[in-house]
């Protein structure tokens, strides 16, 4: 299996699926105390590469800032739920330690966040705890936890209603119902916020596969992916107990999903644009243009027309965006559930990169960035 090509653009790794590993996507990244950067990812195994196929978490460490993974890696999560464990988060809790996140899935009515902790700098993780007690469908993309200043520990989520009492996928309403959970002890008791929000306007996506930042003076931003052709955007003023009314966002989007983080404003990391809120998502203004949208339509199988993928930066809170800088083009290349860490004034971007004759969701890049605006 080749694990080095470059499919375009600043890619550092490319992890392509081959024989008994049909999928690698859906990963995260965290600083080590040691200077060394961890990524961790959804590796499936066997014949399938659905969302529901049997897959593990496993990890890989970068001894240089990121510009390079040397493997072997090594299996993280594994032998949980009825069908799978995927879309790993990362988050420092208070005291330093190392909380790892993900979602285990047993079924239709059972699909929730689970908490694991390490004390060790992510050599060994103890127990699993649940974050969402409930049960039902809940969707939490990978790299989404949010630690506040505050301390304060923010889960988005996408609650999905089931039709049926059993496990046929069909049964499964996708209109999201966008909903958030916290925690203000480190993980060990957890809290739905008092509001949940439902798109309101009729769409089949509802509001999918939510994430969340936080602004400058504590408020907090919120976005999901609908399939209007825009990323619709909350706030909330009190921590994430209450939000605003859905709005349409600034983001012309497909139906997938959008990445965001606050830029260090201080510190070695700090690079040329402190304390800026970045976004990284797949800019869909071009399919007003008749030529692109034909070129689009022949390869959308493969990549669910999630291209190009680009990112732009905020300097006002997430009011306006400044222009799409590109990160990938390929017409013929699906770009998604992006993970981002900012280092050494570059951003890294891990995301889905799959292409014909596979899908988008099939693969993983790894792209190291300049933070320069052209």
């Amino acid at each position: 299996m080749r694990r080095g090509a470059r499919p375009g653009g600043p890619v550092v790794w490319h992890l392509p699926h081959g024989a008994g590993n049909p999928r690698n996507s859906e990963g995260a990244f965290v600083t080590l105390a040691d200077g060394r950067l961890m990524f961790a990812w959804t590796q499936f195994y066997g014949k399938s590469w659905h969302d529901h196929a049997r897959a593990r978490i496993v990890a890989r460490i970068s001894p240089d800032r990121g510009q390079s993974w040397p493997g072997p890696e090594r299996v993280l999560v594994d032998g949980e739920g009825l069908w799978n464990v995927m879309s790993v988060s990362f988050a420092r809790l208070s005291d330093g330690r190392l909380a790892l996140f993900y979602v285990r899935k047993n079924g239709l009515l059972d699909c929730r966040l689970w908490m694991r902790v390490s004390e060790d700098e992510g050599q060994h993780f103890g127990p699993a705890t649940a974050c969402i007690h409930a049960p039902g469908y809940f969707v939490v993309n990978n790299a989404r936890v949010l630690r506040t200043r505050a301390g304060r520990l923010i889960v988005p989520a996408a609650y999905h209603r089931v039709r049926a009492a059993d496990d046929d996928q069909h049964a499964l309403d996708l209109r999201g119902i966008a909903l958030f959970y916290y925690s203000d002890d480190d993980g060990e008791s957890w809290h739905e916020s008092a509001d949940w929000l439902a798109l309101p306007v009729r769409d089949g996506a509802g509001l999918q596969e939510p994430g969340v930042v936080e602004l400058s003076d504590g408020r907090l931003l919120g976005w999901a992916r609908t399939g209007t052709g825009r990323q619709w955007v909350m706030r909330s003023r009190d921590g994430g107990e209450r939000w605003t009314r859905p709005q349409r966002g600034p983001f012309h989007s497909p139906c997938s999903p959008l990445s965001m983080l606050r830029l260090s404003d201080a510190g070695a990391d700090s690079g040329p644009h402190p304390g800026a809120l970045l976004a990284v998502w797949n800019d869909a203004r071009h399919l007003w243009d008749e030529a692109a949208r034909t070129r689009l339509l022949a390869a959308r199988e493969s990549t669910w027309l999630r291209t190009p993928l680009v990112w732009a930066l905020s300097t006002d809170e997430g009011r306006s965006f400044g222009p799409p800088q590109v990160i990938d083009a390929d017409p013929e290349r699906g770009y998604g559930y992006a993970a981002l860490h900012e280092i050494d004034g570059h951003l890294l971007v891990a995301a889905c990169c799959g292409r014909a004759p596979a899908i988008m969701l099939q693969d993983l890049c790894i792209w190291r960035i300049a933070l320069e605006v052209r």
